[in-house]
């Protein structure tokens, strides 16, 4: 049976790839084939923003929405050695209380949802067949075929013999033009065509985590909000995440050191820290727990290449970051859409091949990479992670900084996170804003913003090149032009160009201010919320400033931007 494209993985990545490619090319021939069948458990519930607007390309946020998963607007955590609470959100006002089902619209766009992997897995893979994708599941792959780098075929049989549906059949062999790794931290396509991977990282850490039936809402913000909770132990940290209105996952996360130096059961541990944590355990106090436990490692790792001469990795096939910043979800389906229009566009044959692939290698690795390290920030905040800590200072050596620890944990908060934002219009996936915040809360001060403590703001294109880069939307994969400093990259798009522009001619803060207002104003068409396009150009301003592609000074003679 030959295939367009076949697609190893059902979860969302490989829904996603799937739904994409038959969204903005109908007449290509895709098959999903899904080891389990669906529905079934799967951690990784808790999401960020940046994920909605891939479900809403792939026409699946109101069947998403649909389902009635809590919406997220943040989360609370209490970390390191305070007993203070404090909240990263979403929103910087109040939420608005809609009926639901909503809208993807407005303050829907800019929140998350909360879900129940085994009703939110079985909408993905069922909108993906909607739109024409074959799928077949309980259906493991033996064997890969492969002819050096090119993958020529794979066998495939029934996961479970006994359960072969009527109708239903795995064939033996199967081929297709391109293949997909979407198979998540199993990687069958990775393993077999032997691409190394690398642990980046320190962090050595084990996920248990179950589920339970009528725990308490941690927060209810509106009639329907919610917000994930982080609770650090001494050992480790807890998460309670809402997944729907009467079900909870908590997990721990541990140093595998630790629990192998505590002799105690999986099972028993997991217990004990719900059972110590004060806030965790007085919302279980008359809940029921499923006891579906679960154990797995939880280990920072990034493959070398994720792409290949006819196959692609999605997903936690091409690395794994810390779940601290909840971003493995949004990171999976990202990266989905990425290889569903590096596919669609290979098959144009208008753009070169080479360079598609490196670019999907390139932008995606860098996301992946960025919040590897930044959990890395984080876990140091964390008194049973103190070794994280020269372990920071290396990774702004690597920038070519010379950093103390501290000042180390506060450069990787802001302008450690700087390049990335710049970089890919997806990987703000969290944002220089809530950056700032959580140095603040690690770094024992507010992180300051430059836009409001100098009023001078110049270009410094000094050992700058132009080059172009990658940037995908509307089904396209756009060749842009771009500025390239070492491994920075600046493209020259959006606020963007919007700063580059105006910073050509002006270096006045005020009229600078007074210039991006303008701007704003006469597009309504890309900026149709005037006053948050303007707060993002901040944000855009102050990134190229800390990230060294604008040089802020004093100009005592002038006023500053009002904000």
């Amino acid at each position: 049976m030959t295939y367009d494209v076949l697609i190893i993985g059902g979860g969302p990545a490989g829904s996603s790839v799937g739904a994409l490619l038959r969204r903005y090319n109908p007449s290509l021939k895709v098959l999903i084939i899904e080891r389990e069948r669906f529905p079934r458990d799967h951690v990784g519930e808790s999401q960020l923003p940046a994920i909605c607007s891939v479900l809403n390309e792939m026409g699946a946020w109101d069947k998403v929405e649909a389902a009635g998963f809590p919406i997220k607007v943040g989360s609370t955590y209490r970390w390191g050695r305070t007993d203070d609470l404090w909240q990263v959100n979403f929103l910087q006002e109040d939420i608005e209380d809609r009926p639901r089902p909503g809208q993807y619209r407005g303050q829907r766009a800019r929140t998350a949802f909360q879900v129940d992997r085994s009703i939110y897995d079985k909408i993905l893979l069922e909108h993906a067949q909607s739109m024409g994708c074959e799928v077949i599941q309980n259906a493991k792959v033996t064997e890969i075929l492969r002819d050096g780098d090119c993958i020529t075929g794979v066998k495939t049989a029934p996961s479970d013999p006994t359960d072969v549906q009527a109708g239903e059949s795995v064939p033996e062999l199967l081929t297709a033009r391109y293949y997909v790794d979407a198979s998540g931290g199993s990687g069958i396509l990775r393993r077999a065509m032997d691409v190394q991977i690398e642990s980046p990282s320190t962090l050595r850490n084990i996920a248990l985590y179950d589920y339970w039936q009528d725990a308490e809402w941690a927060e209810t913000i509106g009639k329907h909000g919610t917000r994930a909770q982080i609770m650090s132990i001494g050992w480790g940290w807890l998460w309670f995440i809402q997944i729907t209105q009467t079900r909870t996952s908590i997990g721990l996360v541990t140093p595998a050191e630790y629990y192998k130096s505590c002799g105690k059961k999986p099972e028993d541990l997991y217990m004990e820290a719900v059972s110590i944590e004060p806030r965790i355990s007085k919302l279980v106090q008359s809940a029921r727990c499923e006891h579906k436990f679960h154990a797995t490692k939880d280990w920072n790792y990034l493959t070398d290449r994720l792409a290949g001469d006819n196959w692609f990795l999605v997903g936690d096939a091409c690395g794994f970051a810390d779940p601290i910043l909840t971003a493995g979800m949004t990171l999976a389906q990202v990266s989905a859409r990425k290889v569903a229009y590096t596919i669609i566009e290979l098959d144009r044959k208008e753009v070169d091949e080479a360079w598609l692939k490196t670019e999907y290698t390139r932008t995606h690795r860098s996301n992946i990479y960025q919040h590897i390290r930044f959990a890395e920030y984080w876990y140091s905040a964390n008194g049973c992670f103190t070794d994280l800590q020269d372990n920071c200072r290396q990774i702004a050596a690597d920038a070519g900084l010379d950093l103390s620890p501290d000042a180390a944990f506060r450069w990787l908060g802001t302008g450690g996170f700087a390049s990335d934002v710049l970089a890919s219009e997806d990987a703000n996936i969290f944002g220089l804003r809530m950056a700032k915040v959580i140095a603040g809360r690690f770094g024992g001060a507010p992180a300051g913003w430059e836009v409001v403590k100098k009023n001078k703001f110049q270009m410094n294109l000094a050992g700058t090149t132009r080059d172009t880069m990658a940037i995908y939307l509307d089904g396209r994969v756009n060749a842009v032009n771009c500025l390239r400093r070492g491994n920075k990259a600046l493209p020259l798009v959006g606020n963007n160009q919007m700063i580059y522009s105006i910073l050509k001619f002006e270096s006045d803060a005020t009229t600078v201010g007074q210039l991006m207002a303008n701007h704003i104003s006469k597009n309504p068409g890309l900026f149709p919320e005037p006053q948050r396009a303007f707060d993002k150009g901040l944000e855009v301003l102050e990134t190229m400033i800390v990230d060294g592609w604008v040089t802020a000074s004093i100009n005592k003679k002038r006023p500053f931007l009002d904000i």
